[in-house]
């Protein structure tokens, strides 16, 4: 677990209340660690950014697919039984995932999730670990 850099929770909550029937909004780097969070009890945040980092890592070898793409997620978007699952590129190693309850307005979600992104994308980038290659 990470704790946030700059205090992101009051954005995410924004984005919340934007967009109705939003449950869980959470902002995690590349390797699954949470940055920050709004709806969702730390240790809920914690494995749900864990998750999205295998996600994002699946996303990408299928991306590599692409004969003239450059093999990089930008969203991925899950239905499920009792809701949808959003996640997004928001800057260099750095991914914002929401929870929505079924009946979320999908085209709201995505231009606010985008607009969120656009707007302190620079906040939610995260350097790379000691070690680790940059991307």
């Amino acid at each position: 677990m990470t704790q946030p850099r700059t205090n992101l929770d009051w954005l995410l909550k924004q984005l919340a209340d934007e967009v109705p029937l939003v449950r869980n909004v959470v902002v995690l780097s590349a390797d699954g660690l949470r940055i920050a969070q709004h709806g969702a009890e730390p240790d809920t945040a914690d494995r749900l950014a864990a998750a999205c980092a295998g996600l994002q890592s699946l996303a990408a070898a299928v991306g590599h697919e692409f004969p003239h793409g450059d093999g990089r997620m930008r969203l991925v978007v899950i239905e499920m039984s009792g809701g949808f699952f959003y996640l997004m590129a928001a800057g260099p190693r750095a991914y914002l995932a929401v929870l929505a309850d079924e009946g979320v307005d999908a085209g709201l979600m995505g231009h606010r999730m985008r607009d969120l992104v656009a707007r302190i994308g620079e906040h939610l980038s995260t350097p790379p670990r000691r070690g680790e290659p940059v991307a």
